[in-house]
């Protein structure tokens, strides 16, 4: 019963990964059918090219912030929903309703909004007779943008597995919690805290994940410009190999990318499973 899934997951992830490993050692440009075995030559490109560590900061701040966003307002929208309010059914859909578009248009979406001409924020500053804003061509503001972008598509997935979370809690430990005169937030932390840990630890490692290799979004909202500014590992990657021809460095790129993502998502699932542990 295993066998199909190891012959998809052999020929599509790992044949692929190992052949980019190979790739990584060579000065390949992307379409020749010779190039040549150059040893640790791109590797040590990679740790002096200051544009490595330009989208390695970007990548972290993707993956991170979102993370700490979408965690922190999936539990709020979570914690509010799970009351009894009216037209929440409503409101799961709407927080919800993002995750359904395709992050490649969420991108055109967001991108007409905060275009610099024509874009809906600088029709509504002008309307008010304000300076209009190059938000996308703001090189320390749009890297923000995107992290606000990604938050607002995916957190309706962090507040339904939060909501699953809060509904398997007894409801027995908040009456003998009230018995005891234990406040809301006592409660809280004491309660609804400890036993979300599970769900918790879900949300980090899935949100990790996505916001390291984020690319749809960035490429429709500033094609990872101005300049570099703005690029992903994931985009820089894209642009090395399509773009500058250049797919021995793109490889190495990867395999630094995979081995980043690899060692923060399982130090943060060693981490949060040790927290449900002690929970």
């Amino acid at each position: 019963m295993y066998l199909p899934g190891l012959v998809i997951v052999t020929l599509f992830i790992i044949y692929p990964f190992i052949n980019g490993i190979q790739l990584s050692f060579t000065n390949w440009n992307g379409f020749s059918q010779t190039y040549d075995w150059i040893g640790v030559e791109q590797y040590q490109r990679l740790l002096a090219d200051p544009t490595t560590w330009l989208v390695v900061k970007n990548t972290l701040l993707y993956g991170i912030g979102s993370t700490i966003f979408q965690n922190i307002l999936g539990l709020l929208y979570a914690l509010l929903l799970n009351q009894s309010i009216r037209m929440k059914t409503f409101t799961r859909t709407i927080v919800y309703l993002p995750v359904i578009i395709s992050p490649i248009i969420m991108g055109y979406i967001w991108y007409f909004f905060f275009s610099f001409q024509g874009g809906a924020l600088n029709d509504v500053l002008m309307l008010f007779e304000y300076e209009p804003v190059n938000a996308l061509g703001n090189a320390s503001l749009n890297p923000w943008i995107i992290v606000f972008v990604n938050t607002y598509q995916f957190v309706g997935i962090a507040m339904i597995i939060y909501l699953a979370g809060l509904q398997g809690i007894s409801k027995d430990y908040y009456e003998a919690a009230q018995l005891d005169g234990a406040s809301g937030w006592q409660q809280f932390k004491t309660i609804t805290l400890p036993l979300l840990m599970p769900s918790i630890t879900i949300n980090v490692v899935l949100n990790i994940i996505g916001g390291l290799k984020l690319f749809d979004v960035i490429v429709a909202l500033t094609g990872g410009g101005p300049g570099d500014a703005s690029q992903s590992m994931s985009t820089f990657m894209y642009d090395l190999y399509f773009k500058r021809q250049d797919a021995g460095y793109a490889a190495t790129q990867g395999v630094f990318m995979a081995v980043i993502i690899l060692i923060i998502s399982i130090g943060a699932l060693i981490y949060f499973k040790r927290k449900e542990t002690e929970a």
